[in-house]
């Protein structure tokens, strides 16, 4: 009899930095039986800011919003040479890391995160086009005020996407594909400025799944905000806020799904051809077997073992009893994984022995999301064993088998 596990994903939870802005990135593992092959984490963060307003610019990417001000605390010259008293942005667009762990088991896995886009609205105290001298539109004016559109981006950014504008405020969303810092220079003095919230887009590289336990996985990372910190808007623009803290919450759920057949439960075991042979003709069997499919799903790691109605103190393996006799013999029970599915040196799993202890069956893994395969056990009385019954005076053997799967592993 197989007994088939079922294993459920539970939710994480992050725990928030203190005094700090704080922001979930939450991703979730669920095979899907259309792309097997798809083994990877999906981004469940709810998407905030610049792509909320503009999905079509953002296929690829995801933005979130954060209410973090940043207001000048000097004017803008004109023509200033430092880009540090201008409207800079350096963002941390190179990879970074975190550990996440585990809540129940404590295992740790390694997520990586980058900044690939930065974006605002900045907005000026009066009309750009009162800043440079009048006479134009607004798109005119605040193309005068920097010397170029803000859609097209400083290097290393890259232009970005749609940039809405008005009379004294302009939106805008760069990508930065580098870290470095990307700096506009205005051409007229600004009295005072402030960008109105911080949009940025990020990019996960998150472990791979298939190694990993069901649960709870969270971890933190924290970047700073300020002037020469991760976040670094130059010495003019100074935000409300010093920390960001991201929680992260990877929510693991594993299929792990045994189906037997109809009737599949009940076993018998019988020679080569059935029992034709020794009834008539006095051929004695050389074994007796039987060879039962399953269907399994698996995601997961998980290993297998036996339980035994009855069992020997030597043999390692379950035992069959004959009621009339008390006689037992010992059945050898082994299991034919599907394509997919290694043991733990990455070997295929053909004719694998079940024992009760164990050994042998302690990992088998999936290289990719194996979604009702066949697979089969077998069963089987050997030559000797077979040769032992015939000569008693039993007329049927009996016991129960259980084949457990577990991805307790």
């Amino acid at each position: 009899m197989c007994r088939a596990v079922t294993v459920f994903a539970l939710l994480l939870t992050g725990v928030p930095t203190a005094n700090a802005l704080t922001r979930e990135i939450t991703a979730v593992f669920r095979p899907d039986p259309a792309k097997p092959q798809e083994n990877k984490f999906r981004n469940t963060t709810p998407t905030t800011g610049y792509c909320a307003s503009f999905p079509n610019q953002c296929k690829t990417m995801f933005s979130i919003r954060l209410p973090i001000t940043f207001s000048s605390t000097l004017p803008i010259e004109a023509n200033h040479g430092d880009a540090r008293q201008g409207a800079m942005f350096k963002v941390p667009a190179g990879w970074r890391s975190l550990q996440v762990t585990h809540a129940s088991t404590g295992e740790t896995e390694v997520v990586e995160i980058r900044l690939s886009g930065i974006g605002s609205e900045y907005r000026l105290p009066v009309n750009a086009a009162d800043l440079v001298g009048g006479g134009v539109d607004a798109l005119k004016a605040h193309n005068l005020l920097w010397g170029s559109s803000w859609v097209s981006a400083p290097s290393p950014c890259r232009f970005g996407g749609n940039a809405p504008y008005n009379v004294n405020w302009y939106g805008f969303f760069w990508t930065t594909p580098v870290e470095g810092v990307c700096a506009k220079r205005a051409r007229y003095l600004i009295p005072s400025m402030t960008y109105r919230y911080l949009d940025f887009a990020y990019e996960l590289r998150t472990p791979n799944p298939l190694t990993m336990s069901t649960g709870q996985y969270t971890g933190s990372l924290t970047y700073s905000v300020g002037p020469g910190q991760d976040f670094d808007m130059g010495d003019v623009m100074l935000p409300n806020d010093s920390i960001i803290a991201f929680n992260f919450k990877l929510d693991v759920e594993h299929t792990l799904k045994v189906e037997v057949p109809p009737g599949g439960n009940k076993v018998v075991l019988e020679p080569q051809g059935g029992w034709q042979a020794w009834l008539s003709q006095g051929q004695k069997p050389t074994r007796l077997f039987r060879d039962q499919t399953f269907h399994i799903s698996a995601s997961s790691r998980f290993k297998m073992g036996l339980q035994c109605q009855f069992a020997g103190s030597s043999d390692n393996t379950c035992l069959l009893w004959a009621p009339s006799s008390g006689q037992m013999v010992p059945v050898n029970i082994s299991v034919t994984l599907p394509n997919g599915l290694t043991d733990a040196g990455g070997q295929p799993v053909n004719r694998r022995r079940l024992y009760l202890d164990g050994s042998g069956t302690e990992l088998f893994q999936p290289g990719h999301y194996i979604e009702r395969r066949p697979g089969t056990m077998h069963f089987e009385v050997a030559r000797n064993q077979v040769e032992e019954m015939l000569a008693g005076d039993a007329k049927s053997y009996i016991g129960n088998v259980t084949v457990i799967w577990d991805s307790e592993v």
